[in-house]
């Protein structure tokens, strides 16, 4: 099969997936050559409504028929720019109450990032251990895998790594820093839950020393935990929250939302002090507006058992070493990275769409959209232990 540097497109890896898709809908997408794939990881946490969502896509096509780009950001009003943020404001704290749409959810760490400087005259990090925010290079200086950092070094100075979840993460916050930032839940590391005390004396320690919090939820937010936003089962809010992947229904579009008070910084010295061309583009918030409706709509009880259902299944076979999960962002532990690999590829060769982990090399990750329903949960699952079996087989064979 001809790679994507022949067909004039960069590629970001030498081995892709290469699928030539044609078509999707729902909790699966549709091959060129009829092979039907159920898509487990939601298009890596993008599609949480499934693909081609009729309310979406309604959404979509009524926008289309009203106007595309107009001007950039913040000039003029447009209506689906003020609905996306009214339904996504609705759900969240009122102390943040503005935010600044953007195009993806590493130009939302960027901008949190200028934010958090220009709030307090600071100019220093604290970021975490095990933390992934993007491949900007504002994002990738906060992201600690050093693989993926030291091609592109120096990066961004003053950042500070600290053990994600740990004490020690606490004695490092001085008052010389803009701001601590840390994915609520841990995605690119294998699925890290935090502690609730952790998190909360995270929050108080940042208060005490007027060092902004900024969770990045790009992964773990707008229902992957099994609430609205990950921060809800800690009992905690950010001064900053970032968002992406879901939060567009599948269209590009990420955020970063903090309070009004905050956000005027960025309007004054300099004037345009943050700026995007694309950024809050109409169709994309319309898309958003109709994915964050449906967001509403959820049973997260259900989710829940789900949840629960498909942790206890993948924990009674013997090659899965650990499941961490927190509603439908999970990770399932195997014994080495060959497993991994084998398991991932004997699942996509029939019909199943699990993938890695950027740095977890022995974990692979499951994300179902929040619309499947038990009877395409089960038909996952009866893949993965074919794939799980395969592995046993295959490892008690060249014992």
């Amino acid at each position: 099969m001809e790679d994507f540097l022949h067909r004039g497109l960069a590629q970001t890896t030498l081995h892709p997936l290469n699928l030539k898709v044609s078509s999707a809908s729902g909790v699966y997408f549709h091959l060129e050559d009829g092979t039907k794939m159920l898509d487990f990881i939601s298009g890596i946490g993008v599609s949480s409504f499934g693909h081609n969502n009729p309310a979406i896509v309604e959404a979509l096509h009524q926008q289309i028929d009203r106007h595309l780009h107009v001007m950039v950001y913040g000039e003029v009003q447009q209506e689906a720019q003020d609905l996306a943020a009214s339904r996504l404001l609705q759900l969240l704290p009122t102390s943040l109450d503005a935010v600044y749409f953007v195009n993806s959810g590493a130009e939302a760490i960027d901008g949190a990032l200028k934010l958090a400087r220009k709030v307090t005259g600071r100019k220093n990090f604290i970021a975490m251990e095990g933390g992934y925010h993007g491949n900007t290079f504002g994002a990738l200086s906060i992201s600690s895998n050093q693989d993926r950092r030291e091609p592109f070094e120096p990066l961004l100075d003053g950042v500070q790594f600290v053990p994600f979840n740990h004490e020690d993460a606490l004695l490092a916050i001085d008052g010389t820093q803009a701001a601590v930032i840390a994915e609520t839940v841990q995605g690119d590391a294998g699925i890290r839950i935090p502690d609730i005390v952790w998190i909360k004396k995270l929050k108080k320690r940042c208060n005490e020393t007027g060092t902004l919090l900024i969770l990045d939820e790009i992964q773990c937010g707008i229902g992957r935990t099994g609430k609205p936003f990950a921060f809800e089962h800690f009992d905690v809010s950010p001064d900053i929250l970032c968002l992406g992947k879901a939060l567009g229904g599948g269209m590009p579009l990420g955020a970063f939302v903090s309070s009004a008070r905050n956000m005027r910084t960025l309007a004054h010295e300099p004037d345009l002090g943050h700026i995007t061309t694309f950024g809050g583009h109409p169709v994309a918030c319309a898309s958003s507006a109709a994915a964050l409706g449906l967001l509403e709509k959820v049973d997260w009880k259900v989710l829940e058992m789900r949840g629960a259902r498909l942790e206890n299944q993948l924990k009674k076979h013997s090659v899965v070493k650990a499941v961490r999960r927190l509603g439908y962002f999970i990770a399932v532990e195997m014994e080495s990275p060959e497993a991994i690999h084998f398991c991932v590829e004997h699942a996509r060769k029939n019909g199943l769409l699990i993938f890695y982990f950027l740095s977890t090399p022995n974990s692979f990750r499951i994300a179902p959209p929040l619309i499947i329903s038990d009877e395409e949960l089960d038909e996952g699952m009866t893949l993965l232990s074919r794939a799980f079996d395969a592995w046993e087989r295959q490892h008690v064979s060249h014992s």
